[in-house]
C-alpha cells in the first residue's frame, strides 16, 4: 500500500530529533507522488486556458485539435459531463466556487476553458494550442483602485470584518506622539514544487484518485457532492505532497476536470497543470493596502491602534485576506479598532496561503510600530516590551501559555541586539555596504480540528496505527509515528504506521498549523484506548504480575506494562494477549477542540525574529546577512523537524519582504510573470545563515499533548524584521512590499 511506512530500526520517543522516515524513499525516488502513477491505459490531458480576464469564449477550433494525431477527445462546455451540483454552490466546509466547463463565461485569466485528452502529453499540449480560442472581451477590473469598495460580511473563515475596543479617536487625541502610515502588500501566488496533479479513473460510479490534498475527507465530500455519489465511493491516495501551504486544502478546478475527463472517455486520465497555469485557479494571497494610525503616551504606552485594511476578492466568491486578525492579539493598547474593506476584481479567488492574514498584517503592524518607536526615541524591542499584552487584547482572556518575553530575551542575546544604534545609516561593513538590523514579533493561533485514528497491538508484540493524515514535507510521517510509538509504549522498530489514504480514519485538514495537534491527539487517544484495554486484561488477571494494580498504577514502555509502585513487576504485551487468548487489541481515538478551554483561554504560539541586512549604497541591492528566530510553541515532538519548519517559515518571510509579487497587465488582466523566471522566489544563494531557537513552553490547556503548530509562525515575524532592518541600514522606509532596489533609489 502506498500509504504505509514499515517498521524501522530507530528508537522512538517524543522529543527525539529523529530524521525523516520517508527520507530514504524520497532520496531513492521511491516515494510516489500523484503524477508518478500511471494506471494501465492512462490518457494524458492538457488544459486550454483563457487569455482574457473577463468576457466569454466565442469559439474553439475543436476540429483542428481532434484532427491532431494522438488526440482522443476535446472536452468543452458543449460535451463536458454535467455535474450533480452547481460548482458555484458551497456544499462542504472550506470549499469555494470553481470553473469546470459548465458554461462559456470567463472570470479571470488562466481560467480553464477546455481540456484536450490524448495518448501522450505532447499530443494533448499541441491539441490545446490548436484550439485557438476567440473571445468576446470585457474591460477587466485589476488592482485595488479598480472596484467599488464595500465592507464584507466576514474575512478569512468567518472572522468579523470590523472589531472595536475603546475610543480610538480619543486615544489619538490624548497621545504624546502619533503616527500614520500606509503599507501595501501584493498578490502572491502559490508555487509549490508539485502542481495540483490528478490521476483519475472510474469504475461505474466509483472514483479512484491519485491526488495531492491537504484534506482527504474534505476532498471526498466536495467531489461526492459534485458528481452525485457517496463520498465513501471515492478513494484518494495522497501519501506524499510536494508542498501545499493552503492551496491544496480543497480540490482545485483542474483536479475536478481530470475526474470529468476520465468520465467522458471511460479511461484513466492524468492531468498536471503547467507552472503558468498555477496562476489563477489554484488560489493566491490577496493584495492589501493597510493604513495604521498609532498613538502613544510619553512612556511609550499605546493609547490608540487603528488598523484599516483594503483587500480584494474575485468577482464571484468571498474569501477576504484577514490581515487585521494579527492586531487582535499582538499588543496592548488603550483603544484598538480593526476594519476590513474590499473590492471585487477579475482574478481567481484568493484563498489560504501560508499564514493567511497574519503574514500580510504583521509586516504592516511591525513596520508601523518601529516607525513610532523611532519618533519616541525608543529602542524597538523596548517599545514592544512596553506594550506587551499580558492578556489577549479584545477578548481579555488569559493566554494558555505565553513565553514571548523569553523569546525576546533569548533571540536578542543570540543576535547581539544590545547596543544597536537607534538612528539609521550608522553602520557599514568592511566593503562599504550599509548594515542595518531589525526585529519583528511572531505569532500564530494554536488550532486544532476534528480528527480520528485507529491503533492496534498484536499478540506478537507489534503495533499498527492508521490515520488519514498528510505529509506536505513538514515531517508528519516521522512526528506522528513518534507520537504513535510513544502512546503505544513501543519502539519504532515494532510499529507499522499508515497514513495518506482516504480509507483510513479521517484526520481532518493539514492546514492552519494544526495538523500535528489534530492527528497527534487523535493518535494519542487511540493509543490510550489500546493501553487501557491491555491494562484491564492484566490487572484483572490473577496470573499476571500486574494483578490488582489498577489502570492508574501501570505505565507502558518498551512493549511492556509496568507497575508504577514496583518497577520489578511487569509483563509484555505479547504475554498479556496470549494468556487472554486474543490475537490483538484495537483502539480508536478522536481529537477536537475543547469548547470550555477555548472559551476561557487564548491559545497562540509566539516568537521573535531578528534580521541583519546589507545594502549596496550605490545600487540599492539588499541581501539579508543573518536571521535569528526564537519561538515558543508548546511541547516539541521532534526538534529537528521543528527547526526545519521554522527555517522554512523564515525563508518565506524573506521572500515576502524582498521577492514575491504577481504582476498583471491592468489593461488585459493577463499575468506578466506567471513563471519562476520572473515571479521571484528565493534560492539557496539568497538565504543567509539562520538560527532557530526553541524556547521551552509547557501548556496543559491547549490540548492533551500540549503541542502548538510551527509551520506558519516563522513568516509573521520575519518579513517585518527585514523591512525594519532595511530602513535601519538606509534611512529609507519602503512601505510598498516587496522591497526592491528601485524603491530604495527612487
Amino acid at each position: 500500500m502506498t500509504s504505509t511506512i514499515e517498521p524501522t530500526r530507530h528508537g522512538s520517543s517524543i522529543g527525539q530529533p529523529l530524521t525523516r522516515r520517508d527520507g530514504p524513499l524520497k532520496v531513492k525516488g521511491q516515494a510516489r507522488f500523484a503524477a508518478d502513477n500511471l494506471p494501465p491505459g492512462t490518457l494524458h490531458a492538457a488544459l486550454c486556458v483563457a487569455k482574457i480576464a473577463r468576457g466569454r469564449v466565442k469559439s474553439l477550433d475543436v476540429a483542428a485539435a481532434e484532427a491532431h494525431p494522438g488526440v482522443v477527445k476535446v472536452m468543452t462546455p458543449e460535451n463536458a459531463p454535467k455535474l450533480a451540483k452547481d460548482p458555484d454552490l458551497k456544499d462542504v466546509p472550506f470549499t469555494f466556487r470553481i470553473d469546470v466547463l459548465q458554461n462559456d463565461h470567463v472570470r479571470y485569466a488562466n481560467q480553464p476553458i477546455a481540456v484536450v485528452i490524448a495518448q501522450t502529453l505532447e499530443a494533448a499540449t499541441e491539441g490545446a494550442r490548436l484550439l485557438a480560442p476567440t473571445y468576446e472581451e470585457e474591460t477587466p477590473r485589476i488592482g485595488l483602485d479598480s472596484g467599488e469598495v464595500f465592507t464584507p460580511d466576514s474575512v478569512g473563515v468567518g472572522a468579523p470584518a470590523e472589531q472595536v475596543d475603546g475610543d480610538v479617536e480619543a486615544g489619538l487625541a490624548a497621545a504624546a506622539k502619533t503616527f500614520t502610515g500606509t503599507y501595501e502588500t501584493p498578490a502572491q501566488y502559490h508555487n509549490a514544487m508539485e502542481p495540483h496533479a490528478a490521476v483519475a479513473s472510474w469504475d461505474g460510479d466509483k472514483l479512484s484518485l491519485f491526488m495531492p490534498t491537504q484534506g482527504l475527507a474534505i476532498a471526498q465530500g466536495r467531489l461526492g457532492a459534485l458528481f452525485g455519489i457517496k463520498p465513501t465511493d471515492i478513494h484518494i491516495e495522497s501519501p506524499y505532497l510536494g508542498g501545499g501551504f493552503g492551496s491544496k486544502g480543497v480540490p482545485a478546478g483542474p483536479q475536478v476536470l481530470a475526474c470529468m475527463a476520465a468520465k467522458l472517455v471511460g479511461k484513466p486520465v492524468k492531468l498536471v497543470p503547467t507552472r503558468s497555469q498555477m496562476y489563477g485557479p489554484m488560489g493566491h494571497r490577496g493584495p492589501t493596502r493597510q493604513t495604521l494610525r498609532l498613538g502613544a503616551d510619553g512612556a511609550g504606552k499605546l493609547t490608540a491602534l487603528d488598523h484599516h485594511i483594503l483587500t480584494a476578492s474575485s468577482s464571484f466568491d468571498d474569501f477576504f485576506e484577514p490581515a487585521g486578525r494579527v492586531t487582535t492579539t499582538l499588543y496592548a493598547s488603550q483603544a484598538t479598532a480593526i476594519r476590513h474593506e474590499a473590492v471585487r476584481l477579475d482574478t481567481g479567488t484568493p484563498l489560504f496561503m501560508r499564514a493567511p492574514g497574519e503574514a500580510s498584517g504583521s509586516v504592516a503592524i511591525e513596520s508601523a510600530l518601529d516607525e513610532l518607536a523611532f519618533d519616541l526615541n525608543m529602542d524597538p524591542l523596548e517599545f514592544r516590551l512596553a506594550n506587551y499584552a499580558e492578556v489577549e487584547p479584545f477578548s481579555g482572556k488569559p493566554f494558555s501559555s505565553k513565553a514571548l518575553r523569553e523569546c525576546y530575551a533569548r533571540g536578542a542575546q543570540a543576535f547581539g541586539w544590545a547596543g544597536r544604534p537607534l538612528k539609521p545609516r550608522q553602520t557599514r561593513d568592511k566593503d562599504g555596504f550599509l548594515v542595518g538590523t531589525g526585529m519583528g514579533t511572531a505569532t500564530f493561533p494554536a488550532l486544532i480540528f476534528e480528527g480520528m485514528a485507529r491503533a492496534e497491538i498484536r499478540a506478537d508484540g507489534s503495533g499498527t496505527v492508521e490515520i488519514g493524515a498528510l505529509d506536505m514535507g513538514q515531517g508528519a510521517w516521522t512526528a506522528l509515528a513518534q507520537i504513535a510509538a510513544d502512546g503505544l509504549g513501543l519502539g519504532m522498530e515494532a510499529l507499522t504506521f499508515r497514513m495518506g489514504s482516504s480509507d483510513l480514519p479521517n484526520a481532518g485538514i493539514a492546514g492552519g498549523s494544526g495538523h500535528t495537534a489534530t492527528a497527534g491527539n487523535a493518535i494519542h487517544a487511540a493509543a490510550k484506548d489500546v493501553i487501557d484495554q491491555l491494562t484491564a486484561l492484566a490487572v484483572n488477571d490473577q496470573a499476571s504480575p500486574l494483578f490488582g494494580a489498577g489502570n492508574a498504577g501501570v505505565t507502558a514502555a518498551g512493549g511492556r506494562l509496568t507497575r508504577r509502585d514496583d518497577p520489578s513487576r511487569s509483563e509484555s504485551f505479547a504475554d498479556i494477549l496470549t494468556r487472554a487468548g486474543k490475537a490483538a487489541v484495537e483502539g480508536k481515538g478522536k481529537a477536537g477542540a475543547d469548547p470550555a478551554a477555548q472559551n476561557s483561554y487564548a491559545m497562540h504560539a509566539h516568537g521573535a525574529v531578528f534580521a541583519e541586512v546589507k545594502v549596496d549604497p550605490d545600487l540599492g541591492q539588499v541581501r539579508v546577512s543573518r536571521l535569528v528566530g526564537a519561538f515558543a510553541a508548546g511541547r516539541i515532538i521532534n526538534p529537528h523537524l521543528v527547526r526545519s519548519q521554522y527555517y522554512g517559515g523564515m525563508i518565506w518571510g524573506l521572500s515576502f519582504a524582498l521577492h514575491e509579487r504577481a504582476e498583471m497587465d491592468p489593461r488585459t488582466g493577463r499575468f506578466l510573470n506567471d513563471n519562476l523566471a520572473e515571479y521571484h522566489v528565493p534560492v539557496n544563494a539568497d538565504i543567509p545563515p539562520m538560527e532557530a531557537i526553541l524556547v521551552a513552553e509547557e501548556d496543559s490547556v491547549v490540548n492533551a499533548l500540549g503541542v502548538k503548530g510551527v509551520g506558519e509562525i516563522g513568516i509573521t515575524g520575519t518579513a517585518g524584521a527585514i523591512a525594519n532592518a532595511v530602513w535601519h541600514a538606509t534611512g529609507v522606509r519602503v512601505r510598498d512590499i516587496p522591497i526592491t532596489l528601485d524603491k530604495l533609489l527612487g
